[in-house]
């Protein structure tokens, strides 16, 4: 695995069993975005720029979501086009959707009106449900979300002069700093879509994917 999803530029075949994994990490990956917006104490980098701009424009996010990934996945496949598969599809489909759907469960379904601790509570839930879903879904080997790809589209652009991660934390900069941008046009709080979980996001993600993904390696064996 070369850190984003593919290992050796060649995606799986999508079998029943990987599939499930896929559609599992997904499902999971929405409720982590979902429980971090409910936190109110800040998102990932990409649902950060997509929340900050749906608030502007005033549409749902999983709706602009959707809109936004089909660029990335246009620019995706004239660039890195390796990097997609069944897997890419469901994830810039779905993910947004669910975390909307979880939201609306929550608050105006529940009526939940979340205190400190329980804000803490889905922090931690978020930053759980992320990261398992990640590693499911990285496991799956069956294609990488358009937004994980843009990191692989700046180092192309430079000739592999700068690392993944390099790359990758110059992607994150960019939405964040768009999404903020946005979010005070729009007149919203800014502090909802970024603070606290957004640098627990950063720094707690990939340590556990990683442990996720060993432990996925040891239960699911013919997964490799």
């Amino acid at each position: 695995m070369n850190g984003n999803g593919v290992k050796n530029g060649v995606l799986k075949k999508p079998d029943a069993g990987r599939m499930f994994i896929m559609i599992t990490g997904i499902i999971l990956i929405g409720m982590g975005v979902a429980s971090y917006r409910i936190s109110l104490f800040g998102v990932d980098a990409f649902t950060c720029m997509n929340l900050g701009i749906s608030g502007f424009i005033g549409i749902s996010f999983g709706n602009w979501q959707l809109i936004m990934n089909v660029f990335l996945l246009i620019a995706v496949f004239f660039t890195v086009r390796n990097c997609i598969g069944p897997g890419t599809v469901v994830n810039m489909v779905f993910v947004g959707y669910i975390a909307d759907f979880c939201c609306w469960l929550i608050w105006d379904v529940l009526g939940i009106n979340a205190g400190l601790s329980i804000r803490v509570l889905f922090l931690c839930v978020g930053t759980l449900f992320a990261s398992l879903g990640c590693a499911w879904y990285m496991t799956a080997d069956l294609g990488i979300a358009p937004y994980d790809s843009v990191a692989l589209i700046i180092m192309k652009f430079v000739g592999n002069k700068i690392s993944f991660r390099m790359a990758r934390v110059a992607s994150d900069v960019t939405v964040i700093l768009a999404g903020v941008i946005f979010c005070i046009l729009a007149r919203n709080n800014v502090w909802e879509i970024i603070g606290v979980g957004t640098i627990v996001n950063a720094f707690c993600n990939g340590p556990l994917i990683q442990l996720f993904q060993t432990l996925m390696k040891r239960t699911f064996k013919n997964i490799n």
